[in-house]
């Protein structure tokens, strides 16, 4: 119990006599997965209504926008608190709320995309041809708006991340028996534990801090 790493256990163990690097390792899959789907759903949804928005302008982009808006001006961590009391603290659920509440940055991003992109030449002959016009949203112009999608949803993996953790530090995120790099970091509330084996916070921690550094990487790069 509380032993510090050593060649038998690499990163110590908690006050129950876990191994930290196993926990580490576990939790690592349902941080990752929360990011994947909460990025996943933040970009349907934000890639729908933008390209709406964008597409036909007028009263439907005045609506959507002033309602991105209103959600805009809320703290989204505030956001996330209320969600967080009316939904299941299970790995879906966190990822469900931290992708309602995520969509807004893109639903922007594509619909300036397609106010650039809906007078081009290309879109006006897909017109003259017939197309009807979900064909000319996603088939002619929303294929011209992945690049910036992709970058943006690299960095928002990284949002996502952080939001579970700081969810499950505050106790409203993953609970047991499943558990993330987040919720590993609940112990270092108690301060005498953390001064007897700062371990427990400093690898979970650690590992946060660099996949979370390391997707920005990505983003940067591909922007």
């Amino acid at each position: 119990i509380l032993a510090p790493p050593s060649a038998a256990h690499w990163f110590g163990t908690d006050q129950l006599g876990r191994d930290v690097l196993s926990r580490m390792i576990w939790g690592a899959g349902i941080s990752l997965k929360v990011g994947f789907v909460a990025t996943g759903i933040a970009v349907l949804i934000g890639t729908l209504l933008g390209a709406l928005a964008g597409y036909y302008g007028g009263r439907v982009d005045q609506i959507m926008m002033r309602f991105v808006d209103i959600l805009l001006s809320i703290p989204t961590l505030f956001l996330l608190i209320i969600l967080a009391a009316f939904i299941r603290p299970n790995p879906a659920g966190i990822a469900l709320i931290i992708g309602l509440t995520s969509w807004m940055s893109i639903a922007r991003l594509v619909r300036a995309e397609f106010l650039r992109l809906k007078g081009q030449e290309f879109v006006e002959a897909a017109r003259v041809l017939g197309c009807s016009e979900p064909r000319v949203i996603f088939r002619h112009i929303l294929p011209n708006v992945t690049a910036p999608i992709i970058v943006n949803a690299t960095l928002m993996v990284a949002s996502a991340i952080l939001y579970e953790s700081t969810l499950s530090f505050l106790g409203l995120g993953v609970t047991p028996p499943d558990f993330s790099w987040g919720s590993m970091l609940t112990d270092a509330q108690n301060i005498i534990l953390l001064e007897k084996a700062p371990w427990i916070a400093f690898f979970p921690g650690l590992a946060i801090f660099l996949t979370v550094l390391a997707f920005s990487f990505v983003g940067d790069a591909l922007r």
